[in-house]
């Protein structure tokens, strides 16, 4: 289905990012890898992909909270596949803390990489999408777009902001061929949450399995993660033409959760 186009998804050398890149790649897309890690790893990940799925693939680590690597990155795809037709914005950062007690430059980094790399990437690739008159632009959110939690203030108010950036891309894009949407997960198993649950079962001397447990009862009624998986499919699916009048969406995959 995406034969010939170029995938960049930002965060992708791990978690769900990397998941995202497979999920595209199965499809024929090209993919351009974003993201920090060991050099020899991440150069195995890619070359690995695109002997699997029979496409081309790049690596660039652009730090997503410097706009001008962020530029140099877009440059870099531009020069190699000539553009990005699918972008996803999935790079993100976590911190909890209290208001009072959050670390100035914390809240800097959290709505630098989850927030404002997304305009940038957005604003660099828009006008090669719109001379195609096709492109995908697909922003990882959270459930914590549309719902608050306690400790979380610039997650929180990174993924609100990311929720509404996306609206008005789907604005400004409503009258061609290029849609976005956010996809906004509840609680997956990602290094970042593992990270929360390793916390949680330290803190109350409880197991893994148990403070896993602990932690999906308070918040997604499902009892279940999402898995990386789901959400690489359902960015497939807002990449088909069924997804054409996919629009400014919010999409909430949370086992419940905002339904409550």
């Amino acid at each position: 289905m995406l034969s010939g186009k170029t995938a960049l998804v930002t965060g992708s050398t791990s978690g769900i990012g990397l998941v995202m890149a497979r999920s595209l790649a199965q499809e024929g897309a090209n993919i351009v890898f974003n993201g920090f890690g060991d050099a020899q790893h991440i150069e195995k990940l890619h070359t690995e992909l695109a002997r699997e799925f029979g496409v081309q693939t790049a690596y660039h680590n652009a730090d997503m909270s410097k706009p001008a690597e962020i530029e140099a990155m877009m440059q870099f795809a531009s020069d190699k596949f000539g553009g990005v037709d699918v972008l996803v914005n999935n790079a993100g950062i976590q911190h909890v803390a209290t208001i009072e007690d959050f670390p100035v430059e914390k809240w800097d980094a959290i709505i630098a990489i989850n927030l404002t790399s997304a305009f940038h990437t957005s604003r660099l690739a828009l006008p090669g999408m719109k001379q195609k008159n096709w492109g995908r632009i697909i922003n990882l959110a959270s459930v914590h777009g549309l719902v608050g939690s306690a400790q979380k203030s610039a997650y929180v108010a990174a993924k609100h902001g990311l929720v509404g950036f996306t609206k008005v891309t789907a604005l400004e894009t409503a009258g061609s061929g290029v849609t976005c949407n956010a996809i906004c997960p509840g609680w997956v198993l990602t290094p970042l949450v593992q990270k929360q649950v390793d916390d949680r079962a330290a803190r109350d001397g409880i197991s893994n399995e148990e403070a896993k447990k602990a932690l999906l009862s308070e918040k997604q009624p499902s009892g279940e993660f999402v898995t990386p998986e789901e959400l690489g499919a359902l960015a497939v699916f807002l990449c088909s033409p069924a997804g054409n009048q996919v629009r400014g969406v919010a999409w909430n995959m949370d086992g419940g959760w905002a339904a409550q």
